[in-house]
């Protein structure tokens, strides 16, 4: 299943609906086929999703929905999830959900969401109605019907009858169990400000030398019912642990999440995931993050559609794309938006990072007026000293 686009209406955060699209909506050439992925006809997928902003404009808040909307699709209960928390107080979302499914089909699932009150666990959140569409593939020859249903009965509707569904799981369950669908998920973030590594089978020697060269060997075995970590430098004596949190004293944060980083690639390029990090630029150098965004734009290794979908802060990081669809730019003016760079670029050959930090974008730099209120902030306690 790959997710082709996600409106949520409702979210008290949100300033208006919020509308993400995974598809490529621009004109796809034959060179941008080397970093898209195709799915079916002319429809191509952008295998790397940024979304970036200024601190504070609702990054995270963007991932946790898009994170939500992935995990209702594989059938998990709302109440479950540990997204959850950006529904916050709301009175009723409206999602619309739209996927390309291994059926060769297009659905659309619409799901409202309310509070319910008069339960007594605290936001306790159900599914007050459901649709499901679905239509072939072979019926979308443009990109403007694939997410147009509007000429199709629903294959499915959530009824009273279906009582022996959970009033926080979807429908949609079903749907996946006759087709067998399933969306791979690794969530990165609780690793975005802590990093310690999990046991694991087997670190590849190359992983390692990428992110620490004067590691010779990082494995864990069992000693006495325990698991014990050994690591060795060159040239030193293996040090052994049993505390994965006593890493960080040998390794620097960089490294292990690096490690964790992309272990958790390559189990997503295998498997055609999702990989989904928060402030992709924590702990690592620039080189280090534009690899990992690298391995997912390039056709030859991601062969089965896997998808990075990661916050920033780093204006430069938007140099490493060639086109504008897979670029989102978050703001908070009275509520989060995110706009689809190409709505706002048309060309795709303007520099990005330049744009962005020239204000060109508006709301993409640390106000102006802010800043000077800093600035004198600052000069009033520099004198209040000299005095």
């Amino acid at each position: 299943m790959k997710v082709l686009r996600i409106t949520a209406q409702g979210l008290p955060l949100f300033r208006d609906t919020l509308d993400l699209s995974f598809y490529a909506k621009q004109r796809v050439a034959e060179d941008d086929k080397e970093t898209l992925y195709p799915l079916f006809a002319n429809i191509h997928m952008n295998c790397a999703e940024a979304f970036i902003g200024i601190n504070a404009s609702g990054k995270t808040s963007v991932l946790k929905v898009i994170l939500l909307a992935l995990r209702l699709l594989n059938s998990e209960p709302l109440n479950h999830m540990e997204t959850k928390d950006i529904l916050g107080d709301v009175r009723r979302v409206i999602l619309n959900l739209y996927f390309y499914t291994h059926a060769d089909e297009i659905c659309r699932l619409e799901t409202v969401i309310v509070s319910d009150p008069l339960r007594a666990d605290k936001e306790y959140y159900r599914i007050e109605s459901e649709t499901l569409w679905a239509k072939p593939a072979s019926d979308v020859t443009t990109r403007k019907m694939l997410t147009d249903f509007s000429a199709y009965t629903p294959r499915m509707v959530r009824t009273d009858a279906g009582e022996f569904l959970s009033d926080d799981v979807s429908i949609v369950i079903a749907y996946n169990k006759k087709n067998q669908e399933y969306i791979p998920i690794e969530d990165m973030l609780s690793f975005t400000n802590s990093n310690v590594l999990p046991v694991s089978d087997h670190i590849p020697a190359e992983i390692i030398a990428f992110l620490d060269p004067s590691v010779e060997n990082l494995y864990f075995d069992m000693q006495d019912g325990k698991t014990a970590i050994h690591l060795k430098f060159y040239k030193k004596a293996e040090i052994v642990v049993n505390n994965a949190a006593d890493l960080s004293i040998y390794l620097s944060s960089g490294t292990i999440k690096g490690i964790v980083a992309f272990m958790k690639v390559k189990k997503v390029l295998l498997n055609g995931g999702y990989l989904v990090v928060d402030e992709i630029e924590n702990h690592f150098n620039k080189e280090i993050v534009t690899t990992l965004i690298r391995l997912f734009m390039d056709s030859r290794l991601n062969k089965n559609g896997a998808a990075l979908l990661f916050t920033t802060h780093y204006p430069e990081l938007l140099d490493e794309y060639d086109r504008n669809d897979g670029i989102y730019i978050v703001r908070n003016r009275n509520g989060i938006t995110a706009e689809n760079l190409s709505g706002i670029l048309k060309r795709n050959d303007v520099k990005k990072s330049e744009a962005y930090q020239s204000g060109l974008l508006e709301g993409t730099v640390p106000a102006y007026d802010a800043y000077m209120r800093l600035k004198k902030n600052f000069a009033e306690a520099m004198a209040q000293e000299d005095a």
